[in-house]
């Protein structure tokens, strides 16, 4: 029989993403962000590929990027709502953790796979944040979808993607869950 872990078990089972946009300081110091980071890393990886990289981005350099972020807006003709879109990624941002998946052109790990990986890890740094007693939530918006804004945001080159950011920082709020998904209606047993 194996051993059951229910503290881990009953943590998964509670775990909910609460609104970015209501985080505040304090958020983790650098040793705090580093144990979550270490802790994340434990994702499937494939043989220690690595496909992905991360970047932790402090308040000022969140307000850097909404910067950034209204400046390729209207370079794209964007209307206000979408300035305000994309600078609302970064303007209300405290703390935050970039996951970028970096695949690497290796024939036995098949390209899929590793932006899956770094899908899995941005679940991980969720997971480890909210597990060490942060808020944290995964979100992106459309300037990181966007490749020339992630060229000049983050350094993103050839088939580097964002993943996913992960705001961290301590929640205000603590809203009633949501309707989760009904497992009879999306699992077939074969």
């Amino acid at each position: 029989m194996p051993n059951r872990n229910q503290a881990a078990l009953d943590f998964l089972a509670s775990r909910r993403s609460l609104p970015a946009k209501t985080f505040t300081a304090p958020v983790p110091d650098t040793a705090e962000v580093t144990q979550i980071l270490a802790t994340a890393l434990r994702v499937p990886d494939h043989g220690k590929l690595e496909p992905w990289r991360m970047i932790v981005l402090d308040r000022a350099a969140l307000l850097r990027l909404a910067d950034l972020a209204e400046v390729r807006a209207r370079e794209m003709g964007g209307d206000a709502e979408k300035i305000a879109k994309g600078r609302g990624q970064y303007d209300l941002g405290q703390l935050a953790v970039v996951v970028i998946s970096s695949p690497k052109a290796v024939e036995k790990v098949p390209m899929a796979e590793q932006v899956l990986s770094a899908g899995a890890l941005c679940m991980n740094v969720v997971h480890a944040a909210t597990a060490a007693g942060w808020g944290a939530c995964w979100l992106s918006g459309w300037p990181a979808h966007d490749a020339t804004f992630c060229a000049r945001a983050f350094g993103c080159t050839g088939a580097e993607t964002v993943a996913g950011i992960i705001h961290i920082a301590t929640p205000t709020v603590d809203l009633p869950d949501r309707p989760r998904p009904d497992v009879s209606a999306i699992v077939t047993w074969a």
